[in-house]
């Protein structure tokens, strides 16, 4: 089932009103929605840091991490990280 194009709308909306959303933020978002399991963004995405680094094209831990901490500090993810490394980390998106 493909991702429904009205989570980008209203995900690109919400990031357009937001003045602390960067390209970098928005990158790593994108990343995590790509690791959707059948485009369905209402379970957990178990997301891998490697995945998603890149699908966001970002080459720096520090700034993953620093977007992974805003957008959930921002209200964008919730973020349970995982330190096994066959489990990947779980994300919750949030309905803004």
């Amino acid at each position: 089932m493909p991702l429904d194009l009205n989570i980008f709308n209203t995900l690109l909306l919400s990031f357009a009103r937001d003045e602390r959303i960067t390209v970098w933020h928005m990158a790593v978002m994108f990343g995590i929605i790509q690791l959707t399991k059948g485009g369905n963004i209402e379970d957990p995405i178990f997301i891998s840091r490697r995945k998603v680094m890149q699908f966001s094209h970002i080459n720096s831990i520090v700034t993953y991490h620093k977007c992974i901490k805003e957008l959930q500090k921002f209200g964008y993810i919730q973020y349970f990280p995982s330190y096994h490394p066959a489990i990947g980390s779980r994300v919750h998106l949030l309905k803004k």
